[in-house]
């Protein structure tokens, strides 16, 4: 039951960034298609000062009821720089003064620097306690 709950919201919350950013792009504040380059480190540092791990973890993991899974893998650049200047639901918005595009593209670095996880059925000690007997 915990898969199909989490399949539903991760399905729900990309369909929500994708309308969000078909929509900021209507409006004539369409973002790059290509990521500028950005530094892993930087990109780091800015999300952990920004505050981003709050929400969504110290490596983008997510957090149920606060966040979604922004890492591994990282949504699109498109998408990712229209939400955050202009989002829906409870996440701030982060204007340009406040988070300038070169910091953005650090921390979309960052994000797509981190590796995917392991399936719960590679894991063997989770994998054990999944399997019914």
């Amino acid at each position: 039951m915990n898969k199909i709950v989490s399949f539903t919201l991760a399905l729900a919350a990309t369909l929500l960034v994708t309308a969000h950013c078909a929509s900021a792009q209507g409006s004539g504040a369409a973002p790059a298609a290509t990521a500028p380059p950005g530094d892993v480190a930087r990109g780091k540092a800015a999300f952990m000062s920004f505050g981003c791990y709050e929400c969504h973890g110290t490596v983008g993991q997510g957090n149920y009821g606060a966040g979604i899974r922004i890492a591994a893998p990282a949504f699109p650049w498109p998408v990712v720089s229209s939400y955050v200047r202009r989002p829906a639901g409870d996440m701030p918005s982060f204007s340009v003064k406040i988070l300038p595009d070169a910091t953005l593209a650090d921390i979309y670095a960052y994000l797509k620097s981190i590796p995917a996880g392991k399936p719960g059925s590679a894991i063997p000690l989770l994998n054990s306690t999944l399997t019914p007997k």
